[in-house]
């Protein structure tokens, strides 16, 4: 067996492995912890589209998260939309909108794209918690949107709700696995090498006649509609939504350490550092949320000065030079290079 034949297997048990991690785990808590693992992964992977591969710090994306909840949401409610519908809707709007903020905002270097961004979101925020209406739309200010539990027999799949934690587990999983894959697709392609090529040299990328400006633009538009996703299924899940639970800084922050911290513009970065990172924090919020609000963010700042001290690459790179030196050790190519 080659290395990559083995790597590819132990990719393989690993899906299937998560696939049957329910019918070992049964307890909802647990269940919840991995759910919102893998959402994060999904959310983080969306962000890397342009926050990895275009390299700049994007800092608004709870705004996608937010347009994705409340679409979804206002058409359930007022027009008994289904959700699903409802999410491909909240997906292209945040697209739009991630275009109308890209165009501008993309010019800009370093610090200026990432203050833009978080004022942007600030100030949608803001906005939401002011307006009961928006024109036949009704937010309901600060005091958000709560979605009416169905019966057993009138909810499921169309209605996206479900009485165990389990359907939402493997919506999630498949999510993560659909973005990783199209990411992996992107990163091998010409608009990967081009994404990659403006974040690292963006000078030379533009001197060889490569449009880096339009690039980066349509990479953040696609990057918005995939996280306006996660807004829909968020929303789904928790069944209650307001402007400060999907709408804050404190998400597009946590994106951003879980990205840095696993491999900023690595396929495997935003899995490792939700891997690492989101236990922590939905321990932190499960048991310090009301003595410690905001714990989990002091701890991921913490943990991101020291990666950055000592791997500013990410942890993705040193963990994946471990993970070749012990397969090599099992295959034929391995100890011949070792010999």
């Amino acid at each position: 067996m080659t290395q990559y034949e083995l790597k590819r297997n132990c990719l393989a048990g690993l899906l299937v492995a998560a696939f049957a991690l329910p019918l070992v785990i049964s307890s909802p808590t647990y269940l919840h912890i991995l759910i919102m693992l893998f959402l994060f992964a999904y959310m983080t992977t969306s962000w890397n589209l342009v926050g990895g591969f275009a390299g700049v710090l994007p800092l608004g994306h709870a705004v996608f998260v937010g347009i994705g909840a409340y679409t979804s949401t206002v058409l359930w409610l007022q027009y008994s939309i289904s959700p699903w519908i409802g999410m491909i809707v909240g997906g292209l709007l945040a697209a739009v909108v991630g275009y109308l903020i890209g165009k501008p905002t993309l010019k800009m270097r370093g610090a200026y794209f990432a203050l833009s961004t978080m004022a942007f979101v600030e100030g949608v925020r803001v906005m939401v918690e002011n307006i009961d209406m928006l024109g036949p739309f009704k937010l309901n200010g600060p005091r958000g949107l709560n979605i009416p539990p169905l019966s057993a027999d009138q909810s499921g799949f169309w209605a996206f709700q479900f009485s165990s934690k389990e359907p939402y587990y493997y919506i999630a999983l498949i999510m993560l696995v659909l973005v990783l894959a199209l990411t992996y697709y992107i990163a091998n392609s010409k608009f990967g090498y081009y994404l990659k090529a403006g974040g690292e040299e963006p000078e030379a990328a533009q001197a060889l006649g490569a449009n880096i400006a339009s690039y980066k633009v349509a990479a953040n538009s696609l990057s918005a509609f995939l996280t306006a996703l996660a807004g829909t299924f968020l929303a789904q899940m928790t069944l209650f939504i307001y402007p400060k639970s999907v709408l804050t800084l404190d998400m597009s922050f946590e994106l951003a350490f879980i990205a840095l911290i696993g491999g900023r513009g690595s396929i495997a970065g935003p899995v490792i550092g939700a891997l690492l990172l989101r236990p922590v924090s939905e321990f932190s919020r499960v048991y310090f949320s009301d003595s410690l609000p905001g714990l989990h963010l002091i701890i991921l700042g913490v943990v991101l000065i020291v990666v950055m001290l000592y791997q500013p690459r990410g942890l993705t790179e040193p963990l994946l030079r471990l993970f070749d030196r012990v397969t090599a050790r099992f295959t034929a190519e391995g100890k011949e290079a070792e010999a």
